[in-house]
């Protein structure tokens, strides 16, 4: 069975060419904007995804399964002949999903149980890191507060605290001060403050520098990196506040030369790579790499074994080649390093709208209106939306990305902005400072030039 190029992707078996069946596992900004993109590059493509939200039902048709119900979804694939399962968040990943589909013979973009504890065990990432050589911050791993306590003391301040297991990209906290990084400890190993993903933690030493996410798309030996990216964590303007899962992100991003790329991909993936494999652990399917640049050189921060979200809503809007044919060789484990990804010019911003109380819980079901946002040059991609009685409404914290591109960052930056103004609903909170630092090189490369962003 073999992919056809060509506008509408299909599949020649036995002869016939067949229109391909896609599923989508997971409903949020991300897997909205994979069904967005993989919509552009198989217009004729059937594309299933699970439980999907308000702005992915026009485009796919909805599976009353939840993400994380392995069996149900291998039985749904393996009913409907599913060519391509295409997995969006980590817990379904962490639960054995691709083992399963795979077991069925079913073809799924994903890494295994096994491979997937790169992100659901951050302890098993650092000690992959120590012995493979990978560039991180120093660290100790801890099942006892007061063995916590002690090296917290030892180390000094600003020291970072991190919950071992998924915390929905909220279980590292940078604590300033020592007290403030013991009181986290405990919180996390005495208190169950995140449950079963803090019954082990990380601690690691404090990195500085300023923060890069890059895309690796891998088969297990080759890899493919896409444009690198910036996503913004902490809730307020100018990096303030707790963290979230991701305010808004932008790409691409000046100070990801094409000499870092090459080291990142050298130094960081291949022997990371090279590392799963030897463990009996290959890795085939996204790896995120989350890097510091620091004064002493690239750092690993952590990877994720997904995509990024809200990252992958401004790198996939740049990518002008296909998405699909660079997933199907990754599945293949052929011809992955054939490919080279294009992308437009320009630059693209998202940025998240959430609800009241984010990152902490707030209202559902309130209606949401989109009627006034602009559609040049932007498409919204939405994350907690779902479709109520009398129309849209809201129901989770980050409620849409919005998304501009444009020939420079300033013109995607006001896009982006002018299109998250626009979206009504009561109690919405954004930053409008979404690629602060790159406007800030911008004008100290051109200090004549315009980089204000229109209000």
């Amino acid at each position: 069975m073999a992919l056809r190029a060509g506008p509408i992707a299909t599949l020649r078996t036995k002869g016939v060419e067949v229109a391909m069946r896609i599923l989508i596992v997971g409903n949020g900004g991300r897997e909205h904007a994979l069904l967005w993109k993989l919509r552009r590059d198989a217009p004729g493509a059937t594309i299933y995804a699970t439980r999907p939200n308000g702005g992915m039902l026009p485009l796919c048709e909805p599976v009353e399964i939840a993400p994380t119900d392995v069996e149900a979804l291998s039985g749904f694939a393996a009913s409907r002949a599913v060519d391509l399962t295409v997995v969006g968040p980590e817990a379904p990943l962490a639960l054995g999903l691709a083992d399963r589909f795979r077991a069925k013979g079913l073809a799924v973009f994903g890494p295994s149980k096994a491979a997937a504890r790169i992100e659901s065990s951050k302890a098993f990432a650092k000690d992959l890191m120590r012995e493979e050589g990978v560039p991180t911050a120093e660290y100790r791993t801890f099942t006892d507060a007061a063995g916590a306590e002690a090296w917290i003391r030892e180390q000094g301040a600003p020291i970072v605290v991190k919950a071992s297991g998924l915390a929905a990209g909220k279980g590292a906290i940078v604590c300033t001060a020592v007290d403030e990084a013991v009181q986290a400890a405990h919180a996390m190993l005495d208190d169950f403050a995140y449950g079963e993903a803090g019954r082990e933690i990380v601690v690691e030493r404090f990195m500085e520098g300023e923060e890069l996410s890059i895309f690796g798309i891998t088969d297990g030996d080759d890899v493919v990196l896409l444009l690198a990216s910036q996503d913004h964590k902490r809730i307020g303007e100018g990096d303030t506040g707790p963290n979230t899962g991701g305010m808004g992100a932008f790409a691409p991003v000046s100070i990801a030369t094409p000499q870092l790329m090459t080291e990142v991909r050298e130094r960081i993936f291949r022997p990371v790579l090279r590392g799963m494999a030897r463990r009996d652990s290959p890795f085939q399917g996204l790896l995120y790499l989350g890097l510091m640049l620091t004064p002493e050189g690239p750092k690993v921060v952590e990877f994720n074994c997904r995509f990024g979200d809200p990252e992958t809503q401004v790198v996939l809007p740049l990518l002008q080649s296909s998405l699909l044919d660079l997933l199907m060789a990754a599945v293949d484990g052929r011809g992955l390093d054939r490919l080279r990804p294009r992308f437009r010019e320009g630059s693209a911003v998202t940025t998240v709208v959430a609800s009241a109380g984010y990152p902490g819980s707030g209202p559902r079901g309130l209606p949401i209106d989109l009627d006034g946002v602009p559609e040049d040059g932007v498409v919204v991609f939405h994350a907690g939306t779902r479709a109520g009685a009398t129309g849209l409404e809201t129901s989770g914290g980050r409620v849409v990305t919005c998304t501009g591109w444009g020939e420079t960052l300033v013109e995607a930056a006001a896009r982006s902005r002018a299109a998250a103004d626009a979206v009504k609903f009561e109690g919405a909170q954004l930053r409008r400072d979404i690629g602060w630092r790159e406007l800030a090189r911008i004008e100290r490369a051109d200090p004549t030039g315009s980089t204000s962003i229109p209000t």
